[in-house]
């Protein structure tokens, strides 16, 4: 709170200005000539003679003026449009009962031209202004306020306004007040000593608790240094022995009027005379982190981190640009902080790079909030187009907006993490997915899914024409089996030879699983249990379309359908512009006998196969990955129990894990994780490096990179890579700890004596063992499935194989000699149970044997 304003009446040099700008705002006069800094804390006085208009007063404000002082004339136009805060009343003593409470309750105070000082008068005005600020400004007085007068008036709840032609930084000069003097005049003290309890901070922090005096007020006033008195010794000019002098940003007075705030900027070691920054303790958060990067960009080690990123502009551009997008995808209170702080991080580098401080970011802050004219605050359209994510591909479903693309000169780099120096949260984070919240996305696929569980064709083939483009479908969006032959110049015939290949491998492989023999039990005498599988009859096979064409999911999920006889295969994909399949996918649906091909993708694929609609049968059970589109509807389906309708399990974003030690070929190592990262930019790959050199590490970065760079799909990879993570490790043992937290759908060994670590393997998809196992052979051609479960689901799923189309059926047969053994155990348990017709069901037959 300020003690008085002073008004600009004259021209004043920048030396007073500073003096006057530590004790609070000043008051320019519109039209007067006076040039004032925009670092100055400034009332603008508009009187009756100002021509300015209402967009000109809010012009002004916007350029960082903390108020204006407007006539009652005024009111009308301001009132209501201009914050209340921003606001003041200028008045004279004949027209303050002309204020109206509406005008009142729009203005935050008012400042009173008055010849005379009337304490009474100023009381009442104060009773009616409710507590606001009440500016006296006194007019007609040759003579300036007495230090006694400013005593009086502040007292009385008012604040003086004292011209600059009135003040002065000398003593005893007539006709004129000392700035010293008038601050100090309205001062009290209820200590013995005199002194007032004086908080000094630093950008709103406290740095300790000192003592002041009339004198130290006045000289640190005056001098623009932090000047105390010490109880013991005097006055006490700060830092003048250890150099940790304190320059003066502002003094202010409480309500109260008997302690003093002073808001410094401390140099040297710190306040503490521990060689602290603060008495109360060291610092913590924001400026602990802001003193810490200082250090750093002064002596950080080479090598470090912190070295590296104030020394490469692009990687920490890329830092921020990721961590922005992660908080953006944060959704719990805990993920959000997390990710918050990250970004914060990041950007305090930037700032300490460029030499900017928080209290500069504050200022900033400060200005922006004293704007009164708001931009729309829409995004600009780099930041604003939406993208559709993809896990194996995409639907054409709606997607959130996705983040800017990254430079394309930038290095694709991952991030790294030294395990050993992660705490619990830190750890837990790295075995976080970057995925979107499931009920989220659920809530967003549900109209679609309503659609057409209710409007069936219809409003199936308005969906497919809005999300996946295809508006010829007019009849029907099934094809049905038998297919049309597929001529060479439709089907490349060495694409034709390889599937044929795939399909005999994969088959093979999945023709072993079958469960065909019955299993026979004999638990007790007289008494047979058995199980045996049968065939699921009705199953639904996704095959994605979005940015690549995957004929090879139609092989992995139509052969073990085929195998484990399955009555009727549906396939769902993507139908093309025309309404046609890729002839890949058609050649594959007639490979595993399917039955009938579905046109349509997204989440309006997965509702038509689980309700089924005019021309869709409907199905038992649906498979098969897909975007998180795709994954919102299958968990919203087989909930419901009006479709009756299974998945294979949840599906996300495709991942890889690979750990490396030093007997790793660096190149074989980035081909492999850019084989998931190519997938989708939610795609996220994961090297755990045992005991590996640096330099073997940045052969690994450079290889990512430049492969990245050779590949089809690099655009993908500049948004997965910086998402994805290399942990460092220290042992064979603590890699597989990691890797079994974290589940991941692949995981690729470049061990030594890789096929032995095997066993260590306790969560994960499908393991591929040795440096000639890439994971692509298991996608496609070496007969494992590759629809395989992601996001740590690894733990509780198995991937898809062909016991998943089949479900066991138990039976039992008991004879007159078993039922006598097992009968009076289930005749006591019912009866325990309370359940006297399951007693009677055996008591019955038992008596009918005596």
């Amino acid at each position: 709170m300020s003690v008085f304003l002073p008004l600009l009446d004259g021209q004043v040099d920048e030396a007073f200005l500073a003096v006057l700008q530590r004790i609070g705002p000043v008051i320019t006069p519109v039209l007067g000539s006076y040039h004032v800094s925009g670092d100055v804390s400034r009332y603008i006085l508009l009187d009756h003679n100002t021509s300015l208009n209402l967009d000109e007063i809010i012009q002004t404000l916007d350029q960082g003026a903390e108020k204006v002082i407007v006539p009652l004339a005024w009111a009308k136009e301001v009132v209501g449009v201009l914050p209340a805060s921003r606001v003041l009343l200028l008045l004279d003593v004949n027209n303050v009962s002309a204020v109206s409470e509406t005008v009142r309750d729009g203005v935050s105070g008012v400042l009173i031209k008055t010849p005379a000082l009337d304490t009474d008068f100023i009381a009442s005005i104060s009773r009616f202004f409710k507590g606001q600020d009440i500016h006296v400004f006194p007019v007609d007085s040759g003579a300036p306020l007495s230090p006694a007068k400013v005593r009086e008036l502040r007292q009385a709840g008012a604040i003086p306004v004292i011209p600059s032609s009135q003040l002065t930084l000398s003593e005893g000069t007539v006709g004129q007040i000392n700035i010293a003097d008038a601050f100090t005049a309205p001062l009290v003290s209820d200590r013995p000593d005199g002194l007032y309890p004086t908080v000094v901070t630093e950008d709103g922090r406290s740095l300790g608790l000192v003592y002041s005096s009339v004198a130290s007020v006045r000289e640190s006033i005056l001098t623009g240094n932090g000047v105390y008195q010490s109880r013991k010794h005097g006055l006490w000019r700060k830092g003048e022995t250890s150099g940790a002098i304190q320059d003066i940003r502002s003094i202010k007075v409480d309500c109260d009027l008997d302690s003093i705030e002073f808001d410094v900027v401390q140099h040297g070691v710190g306040f503490c005379h521990l060689n602290r920054a603060s008495c109360f303790g060291h610092q913590k958060g924001l400026p602990l982190l802001e003193r810490t990067l200082q250090s750093r960009l002064a002596s950080a080690p080479e090598g470090s981190y912190t070295k590296r990123l104030f020394n490469d502009s692009a990687l920490l551009r890329a830092k921020i640009m990721e961590e922005a997008d992660e908080l953006c995808r944060a959704e719990t209170k805990e993920d959000v902080a997390f990710e918050a702080a990250d970004l914060i991080y990041f950007a305090l580098t930037k700032c300490a790079a460029a030499g900017v401080s928080i209290a500069d970011i504050e200022r900033s802050l400060d200005q922006k909030a004293k704007k009164i004219t708001r931009r729309p605050g829409n995004a600009k359209p780099q930041w604003a187009s939406a993208e559709t994510s993809s896990s194996k591909a995409n639907s054409s479903a709606p997607a959130p907006a996705s983040a800017p693309k990254p430079n394309p000169d930038a290095p694709i780099r991952m991030r790294t993490h030294v395990l050993s120096d992660c705490t619990p949260a830190e750890r837990a984070k790295l075995l976080k997915r970057p995925v979107l919240n499931s009920d989220a996305m659920i809530t967003q696929v549900r109209p679609i899914v309503d659609a057409v569980r209710t409007g069936g064709d219809t409003a199936l083939m308005k969906l497919v024409a809005q999300f996946d483009r295809c508006t010829v479908l007019k009849d029907t969006p099934i094809l049905r089996a038998p297919f049309p032959e597929l001529s060479d110049p439709e089907l490349d015939p060495e694409v034709r030879k390889a599937i044929d290949v795939a399909y005999a491998n994969v088959r093979a492989f999945h023709a072993a699983q079958a469960d065909s023999t019955t299993l026979k039990v004999e638990t007790m005498p007289g008494v047979v249990c058995s199980r045996f599988a049968r065939p699921i009859a009705r199953v639904g096979l996704y095959v994605p379309g979005g940015t690549a064409i995957l004929p090879s999911t139609a092989l992995m999920l139509g052969i073990p359908a085929q195998v484990a006889g399955c009555k009727e295969i549906v396939l769902a994909t993507p139908p093309r512009a025309d309404g046609s399949i890729s002839p890949e996918v058609m050649y594959c649906a007639k490979l595993v006998g399917a039955s009938a091909i579905l046109r349509a993708g997204g989440a309006q694929a997965v509702a038509a196969l689980a309700y089924g609609t005019e021309t869709v049968p409907k199905v038992d059970k649906i498979f098969g990955p897909g975007n998180q589109w795709v994954t919102a509807a299958k968990m919203l389906v087989q909930n419901d129990t009006d479709a009756l309708v299974s998945i294979d399990m949840p599906a996300g974003p495709s991942e890889v894990l690979v750990i490396a030690d030093e007997t790793c070929n660096p190149a074989f190592v980035a081909s492999d994780l850019l084989s998931q990262a190519e997938h989708g930019v939610d795609s996220q790959v994961v090297l755990v490096s045992v005991n590996l050199p640096e330099s073997t590490i940045s052969q690994i970065e450079a290889e990512v990179d430049a492969q990245a760079r050779a590949l089809p799909r690099v655009d993908i990879m500049r948004e997965s890579i910086p998402k994805s993570i290399i942990v460092k490790t220290t042992s064979v043992q603590e890699a597989f700890a990691f890797s079994n937290d974290y589940a991941p759908e692949h995981l690729i060994l470049h061990l030594q004596d890789a096929p032995s670590t095997v066993s260590l393997v306790q969560n994960a998809g499908s393991v591929f063992v040795g440096p000639y196992s890439p994971e692509s052979c298991g996608d496609y051609a070496s007969g494992t499935n590759h629809t395989l479960p992601t996001n740590g689901y690894a733990r509780q799923f198995s991937g898809v194989n062909t016991q998943s189309f089949q479900k066991h059926i138990t039976s039992q047969e008991i004879t007159v000699d078993g039922l006598k053994n097992v009968g009076p155990v289930v005749a006591t348990l019912a009866d325990c149970e309370g359940l006297g017709a399951h007693a009677n069901a055996v008591r019955i037959r038992l008596r009918s044997m005596q």
